[in-house]
């Protein structure tokens, strides 16, 4: 479970200026904190299919926050994934 703690740590990876919050770059950076726990959880719950599913929206709205921001601020972008560790 993402904690308010964890996602502050987020959000500072992310922002572009000290009042940041909702940025592309923060919701990606938040979402990919919650992809990785929840990858995490499932590799013990295997037979969590109703996780499995919100797994599977939650890499759905990453990708189409990553392909916002690769169509508005290229820069951006590929500083985003090397940071986050993301390929492409």
């Amino acid at each position: 479970m993402l904690t308010k703690r964890k996602k502050q740590g987020e959000i500072e990876k992310g922002k572009r200026h000290d009042t940041d919050t909702g940025s592309p770059e923060v919701q990606v950076a938040i979402l990919t904190r919650r992809i990785k726990e929840l990858s995490a959880h499932l590799d013990k719950n295997r037979k969590d299919k109703h996780s499995r599913r919100g797994l599977l929206g939650l890499v759905a709205d990453r990708r189409r926050h990553l392909q916002y921001l690769q169509e508005t601020n290229r820069r951006s972008y590929s500083a985003l994934t090397k940071k986050l560790g993301l390929k492409k």
